[in-house]
């Protein structure tokens, strides 16, 4: 099996308020997007995010898991300067995000802010200066 991840798919609630928010907030292009079903976005040269509507998740993989708190996930999005760290955060706070955690240094030398999209999963915007960091970057 070749190591890499092809699709993220993640479980929404309402698909149009997704929509607006990735779509018309974010400024990222639709690859497919299918009314009331899916809407997937190409983040990578070979990833996909997949965006499903939960009844349709579900009748896929299985029940999800609801309740308080936030999703065991995070997903990242890492940028080359301190500076676009926060560019990011301003651009998903303008486009509806909520909450939007602030930068702050972090004791491994990198600079990183989260925030959550409209079903509440977690972006860490990130700068990382470590080797690991820069093999993310395009």
């Amino acid at each position: 099996m070749d190591q890499r991840i092809s699709f993220v798919t993640l479980a929404v609630r309402d698909l149009d308020r997704t929509r607006a928010f990735y779509v018309d907030g974010l400024g990222w292009e639709a690859a497919l997007d299918v009314a009331d079903e899916v809407l997937m976005i190409q983040v990578g040269e070979h990833v996909v995010l997949s965006l499903w509507v939960d009844e349709q998740f579900e009748a896929e993989v299985g029940p999800i898991v609801r309740g308080a708190g936030v999703a065991p996930i995070t997903l990242a999005h890492n940028v080359p300067t301190r500076e676009d760290v926060d560019a990011v955060l301003a651009t998903a706070r303008a486009a509806g995000a909520e909450p939007v955690h602030d930068a702050v240094e972090r004791d491994w030398g990198g600079y990183t802010g989260y925030f959550g999209d409209p079903d509440g999963y977690r972006w860490e915007i990130a700068y990382n200066p470590g080797p690991i960091g820069q093999v993310v970057l395009p």
